[in-house]
């Protein structure tokens, strides 16, 4: 049996590593070698669950250990240093969403992971649920025809009291539309195949620091697609988010409601129904199988590129009151359009 995938975290202020660390207690090619974390509470505790040395300077730890795959789940604005550093100590990255805050930030990680040949797979865990993959199968035998239009919902609690001071700021969250939207942009890109289009977002700007809600529109090739965001869940609801997203095509729509678990398709020719819905798939089991293969994720480098480009355009669209920018996904880096 080969040796097992060497496994590091890097950056653990948000819930997401556990997607990672999960796995380590689930999979016998899998073992976890330390944590890192500028917060040094946060690495000794997750680093003494698992047995394993603390660390707070990602960089020694990187020197030290030379771990095999990192797992990125830190403050936001932090991550693209830490992926950067990764990629250059030859290591393999998953990354929770967001990957970075910028576009700057984003082009390093494209320069670092062109010069390393070092996979960067975006844990874009929709993809992964029972009615997205129900959904995909429609679309794939002909069902629903030629998918013409996307409608898609994001709300979340933000369980304010609960939320670190570096979430509340535009420096170290970055933006709404760079987080929250970039699972329903990928979704977009996934089931259009659309390789250009156009972008543009808007955003609240009651507070400059923190916006409450967002929406964009997403040209994807012959695809047009609606997103809408936001922290206003209520608190009395019995979802965290309660997401949803209709898929319109030429012969038929499939409405996916990934809170409750329920998938209704209508065609031409047969009325409503429920969908028989397939297993779901771990976060990060896809990406960890294909990594102990010595294959690339099915999320691949590129589409997490891009889905992320898409995104932070359209933050900087909403920055900019909503200007209408291009995007490809062979877009060069710095340059916004």
């Amino acid at each position: 049996m080969p040796a097992p995938l060497r496994l590091a975290v890097i950056g653990a202020a948000h819930a997401h590593v556990r997607y990672a660390l999960d796995e380590v207690t689930l999979r016998e090619d899998l073992v976890l070698v330390a944590v890192a974390d500028p917060d040094p509470a946060t690495a000794g505790r997750y680093a003494a669950e698992f047995g394993v040395p603390a660390y707070d300077d990602h960089r020694r730890l990187l020197d030290e250990l030379r771990p095999e795959v990192v797992m990125i789940a830190g403050v936001y604005a932090d991550r693209a240093e830490a992926i950067v550093d990764s990629l250059h100590a030859g290591a393999h990255v998953l990354a929770d969403k967001p990957l970075c805050t910028t576009l700057a930030e984003l082009d390093a990680i494209e320069a670092a992971q062109h010069e390393t040949g070092r996979f960067v797979c975006l844990l874009l865990e929709k993809r992964n649920y029972p009615e997205t993959l129900a959904a995909r199968a429609l679309l794939a035998d002909g069902s629903l025809g030629e998918l013409v239009q996307v409608a898609s919902t994001g709300p979340h609690k933000l369980n304010r009291p609960t939320r670190p001071d570096w979430f509340l700021t535009r420096k170290g969250y970055g933006g709404i539309l760079g987080d929250l939207a970039v699972h329903d942009i990928d979704l977009v890109l996934l089931l259009s195949g659309a390789s250009e289009g156009t972008i543009a977002g808007l955003a609240d700007s009651t507070d400059p620091e923190f916006a409450l809600h967002g929406s964009l529109l997403l040209g994807a090739g012959p695809v047009v697609a609606t997103i809408e965001v936001n922290w206003l869940t209520p608190a009395a609801s019995p979802y965290h988010g309660d997401y949803r997203m209709r898929l319109t095509g030429t012969g038929g729509t499939a409405e996916l409601f990934w809170a409750q678990n329920k998938l209704l398709a209508a065609t031409t020719d047969r009325p409503p129904w429920e969908v028989e819905l397939p297993p779901g798939r771990r976060p990060a089991a896809e990406a960890l199988d294909a990594l102990s293969a010595g294959l690339e994720p099915e999320t691949t480098t590129a589409a997490g590129f891009v889905a992320t480009r898409v995104a932070l355009l359209a933050q900087q669209s909403a920055d900019a009151g909503g200007v209408v920018l291009p995007w490809t996904d062979g877009q060069q880096r710095g340059q916004a359009g």
